[in-house]
């Protein structure tokens, strides 16, 4: 008997290792750059250029770029400097082996600039890194039967969620903002923040959907000694499509995108004036999509004429569980601390931190933070532009019905919205809206024939039996379990009784009659 089989694909947990590293250096102020008095703000960006799974070890290589905006002793004055520290670790994962999957994720724990005296400053930085080695895997089922001589199979529907794709891809923007009339021409961009909010992806046929925002900030200094520190914050909305021809509207995405490069420059507008700002982005996507299926796979199979005795495994398979977005909104209120008061709000930002993810009955029960920096006004002339830095806590569940500490699941935070109020001089109140994107997986263990092995029929045992049966269902009985009982087929038994459907009910009355004649 040939058995006919199909594969499902899926990823398969192979090892998962959390590590830190710790970068350290000092830095020199340019001898172009004025002294320092003051750090106002800092930031501090990974980038990764190489994760390379090896055998039994990860190779990471990129560096850190930090930025620092800092006021000087002349008056309102300010300036800024970047640098960059190189890091290239290896990193133990046993049983990893280059051809795994390898995902890896990062977090900044800490990052500390400090100066060190007017023309030297300290930057020290706390890195932890997430790898997660996967292996494409088929298991394979057996769907149908196939043998020269009479038999009857009986199969079983099974929904089941594989991998229909996985890959890396970037999307380019590039837009170009115009100052406001009121703003003065740019003599130098001092600082810029660009911030992905409220990004979507929605496969569609042959290609993949993109919609989002980013917050875009800047401040400058204008061409004139006498005019003030500038800024400028724009929301700026896109939409667009990622060429994918294998697919579908109806694969289900679990898709990560991270903001991965960004170049902020001044360029003239049509009358030769620096009124132009030009922002070019480029978005990294880690795609994954998936596809629900329904299949048929082989559950029984039996013979009138001979002995079919089936070899039965257990394979495991994935089916989602659920597929949603959740928001969670926040409200608390920050103190201004030294004495200082408020007068205006430049700009906000934040970014979600979690601490802690475990399952709970019908949930995921999520703890973290929302970190927030915010950029002011104080009331201090000789150094009026001021920061704040503070971390919203929050627990939040997202709802999960059936979860089980079995499950695959990938959560992605992210934040929507976020405003700044002043309440009164030295008091701010933080609105946002964090969401939870979810994708849960369950694991279904089912039992598969995995091979059929054919012996000839007891001859004795089928002379003992009657040739013809009268027999009356019994609850639990089906034509399936009565036609192998008896050594007859289930056409054989509609056609005898004159049935025209395949079910039967308790109390029916049916001629059984055995077909071993030909033996």
């Amino acid at each position: 008997m040939e058995l006919i089989k199909k594969n499902i694909y899926m990823n398969k947990l192979k090892g998962k290792t959390v590590t830190q590293i710790t970068l350290d250096d000092d830095f020199n102020v340019p001898d172009s750059k004025m002294d320092m008095e003051q750090i106002i703000l800092d930031r501090g960006e990974l980038q990764l250029d190489e994760s390379r799974p090896m055998n039994d070890k990860v190779s990471l290589s990129g560096k850190l770029k930090f930025d620092v905006l800092y006021s000087t002793p002349a008056s309102g004055s300010l300036e800024s400097m970047s640098g960059e520290i190189p890091f290239d670790e290896l990193v133990n994962m046993e049983e990893l082996e280059e051809r795994d999957r390898l995902q890896t994720q990062w977090e900044m724990e800490d990052l500390t600039v400090e100066m060190i005296h007017s023309r030297k400053l300290s930057v020290k930085a706390i890195i932890t890194f997430t790898l997660t080695a996967e292996q494409l895997y088929e298991e394979e089922t057996a769907v149908e039967a196939r043998d020269i001589g009479e038999f009857d199979s009986l199969n079983k529907e099974l929904d089941v969620t594989q991998i229909a794709m996985q890959k890396h891809d970037t999307y380019r923007l590039k837009e170009e903002i115009e100052l406001p009339g009121s703003k003065p021409n740019i003599n130098q961009l001092l600082w810029n923040h660009v911030e992905l909010r409220g990004m979507e992806c929605r496969p569609l046929d042959g290609k993949l959907s993109l919609r989002g925002e980013l917050l875009f900030f800047t401040i400058y200094n204008g061409e004139e000694e006498h005019i003030p520190i500038q800024w400028l914050e724009k929301s700026i909305a896109f939409s667009g499509v990622l060429e994918l021809p294998d697919c579908v509207e109806e694969m289900i995405p679990a898709i990560d995108v991270r903001l991965a490069h960004r170049e902020v420059t001044a360029i003239p507008d049509f009358d030769g004036e620096n009124r132009v700002i030009s922002l070019e982005a480029v978005l990294d996507l880690d795609i994954r999509l998936y596809e629900e299926v329904r299949i048929e796979i082989l559950n029984d199979v039996y013979s009138p004429v001979k002995e079919l005795i089936p070899t039965v495994g257990t394979a495991f398979f994935e089916s989602l569980l659920m597929k949603n977005t959740s928001k969670n909104k926040l409200v608390d209120k920050l103190k201004i601390k030294g004495g200082d008061k408020v007068l205006q709000i430049c700009h906000s930002n934040g970014s979600v931190k979690i601490d802690d993810i475990r399952v709970v009955e019908d949930g995921i029960a999520i703890e973290g933070a929302l970190c927030v920096s915010l950029l002011y006004i104080s009331s201090d002339d000789r150094e009026p532009m001021r920061s704040l830095r503070g971390a919203i806590p929050f627990n939040y569940t997202v709802e999960a019905k059936g979860v089980e500490e079995s499950c695959v699941f990938q959560l992605k935070p992210g934040l929507e919205q976020l405003n700044a109020l002043m309440l009164g001089g030295d008091e701010v109140e933080i609105k946002a809206v964090i969401t939870f994107d979810a994708l849960v997986l369950k694991k279904v263990a089912e039992e598969v024939i995995t091979d059929v092995r054919e012996e000839d029929l007891d001859l004795d045992k089928l002379e003992r039996m009657p040739g013809i049966v009268g027999y009356i269902v019994q609850p639990g009985d089906s034509l399936w379990k009565i036609a192998k009982r008896f050594y007859t087929t289930i056409n054989s038994l509609k056609a005898t009784n004159g049935l025209t459907a395949d079910e039967v009910k308790p109390g029916d009355r049916l001629l059984v009659i055995k077909q071993v004649e030909q033996l």
